[in-house]
């Protein structure tokens, strides 16, 4: 199936000098010092910063600087997020590369059936094909939205598709503490009460509500994650001209100051909990006030994110294969490369929305997902970097060789061909007259063909019978006990 996750072998890449991350750091100082953060919590939160030391009026919590970088001292560099097969076990922080299908969409859409929205069958499709690919690491959280599943209950049967249809990690619900605590339950029967205690085996991503605020729903699941020694993915999404400033510098601020907030707070709810630094830097047309994404300024952005991450040793998520394109085609793909290599090259740790993100993330793609995994493929291998040795540095076929002669058919040609280039599920390097004659088929058209042969030929990973009746007794159970909600 391929390598449970990547580990880097290409340096990061850092924009900002000392100097100019000092003067980002101290701005965020002054926003937390001077303008603050709203926890709009079930006062718990609040009780957690007033016995830290923060200056707490009503809502309003105020840092003094430094008080929060000394709380993330105990947060983990680094953890490892167990899977259900072991083999499968991801490790987050240091120089590990963890790709994770995108999250979130209402809608999904693919060359047959058009734009609509998604639902559960959709939603174990997109497991199944990211359980399918060597190209991902992690199955994802809400791949989609199931809207034919109540709004109270989908959160059970998706985190039942991730455990029965996947044995790669996942991530559980955040839309209130007791779904979160569901998930986290459901954790425990497939893991056992005990190693879910000690051991990381589920991730939730909370957003910030930017600007300055963190609202109960998030705030009440970050903590529940915490508690049972999971790991929250702290994320502010800034979008540049609404919920942030327009410039970069201040966006990057702000969201330092939220992420920060964020990650202290598991602290302060279980000291040592793991924790993933986030952010989602986006920019928007003001023409028209909508959001735009795979655009540059936030792909730069994300290269300081990263430094400032490295600064506070937290495992970082950033960035992703972000698009504003309605289809699988050639600004799909520009935009996606574009933010992706961002993620890449600014040291990001765990890459949610590695595939199949589209239009401004309303929509998954069947399409996109493969070409997407397909993108991720190659990564894999540009991550790799340049291995230095004798036989990669092939003096012996020069020997053989010599001048005005190929290599076609040399030893160490042979010895080295099948490993010597990364080779696409996708592309079509066949010659213009060869492509023409087999019917001009375009790439999105490849990877319509591709993800039904991967769903028809899909075999689900072993489960003990016995979890499997625990995780359908607790799920049938907590169905059984509230009426259905649909908003």
């Amino acid at each position: 199936m391929g390598r449970p996750y990547i580990i880097r072998n290409i340096p990061t890449y850092d924009v900002l000098s000392e100097e100019n991350l000092i003067k980002i750091e101290t701005t965020a100082d002054r926003i937390l010092a001077e303008v603050g953060i709203e926890f709009r919590d079930d006062q718990t939160a609040l009780n957690h910063w007033k016995t830290a030391g923060a200056e707490v009026d009503g809502l309003l919590v105020k840092f003094p600087p430094g008080m929060l970088r000394e709380i993330l001292k105990s947060a983990p560099s680094q953890f490892t997020q167990h899977a259900r097969n072991p083999a499968n076990n991801v490790e987050i922080g240091g120089k590990s590369v963890v790709f994770s299908p995108a999250y979130g969409s209402p809608f999904v859409m693919d060359l047959d059936r058009g734009r609509r929205f998604g639902t559960i069958e959709d939603f174990r499709n997109f497991i199944k094909l990211a359980q399918s690919s060597p190209n991902f690491h992690h199955s994802g959280g809400t791949i989609c939205e199931p809207t034919d599943v109540a709004v109270n209950k989908r959160h059970l049967d998706m985190v039942m598709a991730h455990l029965t249809l996947s044995d790669r990690p996942f991530m559980g619900s955040v839309t209130s503490e007791a779904r979160a605590e569901d998930s986290i339950d459901m954790a425990r029967i497939a893991f056992g009460a005990d190693f879910v205690d000690k051991n990381c085996v589920i991730l939730g991503n909370v957003n910030v509500n930017s600007p300055l605020v963190w609202d109960g729903t998030m705030t009440n699941a970050l903590r529940a994650y915490a508690r049972a020694n999971q790991a929250a993915v702290i994320v502010p999404f800034i979008l540049g001209g609404a919920m942030g400033p327009v410039t970069n510098a201040g966006a990057i601020a702000q969201s330092l100051a939220e992420t920060m907030a964020g990650c202290a707070l598991t602290q302060l709810e279980r000291k040592g909990a793991p924790v993933i630094f986030g952010n989602f830097l986006s920019s928007m047309s003001l023409r028209s006030g909508s959001p735009t994404f795979g655009t540059p300024e936030p792909a730069i952005g994300s290269m300081v994110i990263g430094q400032l991450a490295r600064r506070l040793n937290l495992p970082l998520r950033c960035a992703g294969n972000f698009t504003t394109s309605k289809l699988p085609d050639a600004q799909a793909m520009t935009e996606g490369t574009m933010s992706m290599l961002s993620a890449i090259h600014c040291g990001a740790n765990f890459i949610l929305h590695s595939a199949g993100f589209l239009d401004g993330l309303l929509s998954m793609s069947y399409e996109k997902f493969m070409l997407d995994a397909d993108l991720c493929g190659a990564l894999h291998s540009y991550l790799d970097g340049i291995k230095i040795d004798d036989n990669e540095l092939a003096l012996d076929a020069f020997r053989e060789v010599g001048p005005g002669n190929h290599f076609f058919g040399c030893a160490h040609t042979m010895a080295n061909y099948q490993t010597a280039f990364w080779d696409s599920d996708l592309a079509d390097n066949d010659p213009f007259e060869k492509w023409e004659a087999a019917g001009a088929v375009d790439a999105a058209t490849r990877a319509n063909t591709l993800w039904k042969k991967r769903l028809a030929e899909y075999e689900a990973p072993a489960l003990d019978a016995g979890i499997r009746q625990g995780l359908e007794e607790f799920v049938a159970a907590k169905k059984a006990g509230i009426a259905d909600m649909w908003y």
